[in-house]
């Protein structure tokens, strides 16, 4: 059997919290890169940079996500 690192959501459509270290060290990673971000980008004053940033590692997140999580569907409970 698989190993989700991300589980499906009991309600709604996506991805719960980790449910493996890997899981936890993927989302500790964006947390700390858009951290690192914030402070490198937001320090020059450059908006419009850290949001093409953060866009960019909100995709990476997502697909990551798709690729080591449960396929994602609407879930209406258990």
């Amino acid at each position: 059997m698989r190993q989700y690192w991300f589980p499906a959501k009991r309600y709604g459509w996506g991805w719960g919290p980790p449910s493996t270290w890997q899981g936890w060290l993927v989302l500790a990673v964006f947390l700390c890169l858009l951290v690192a971000g914030g402070v490198g980008l937001l320090s020059k004053g450059k908006v419009a940079g850290f949001i093409g940033y953060s866009v960019a590692l909100s995709i990476l997140l997502t697909a990551v996500c798709w690729w080591k999580g449960e396929p994602p569907r609407w879930r209406w409970g258990p």
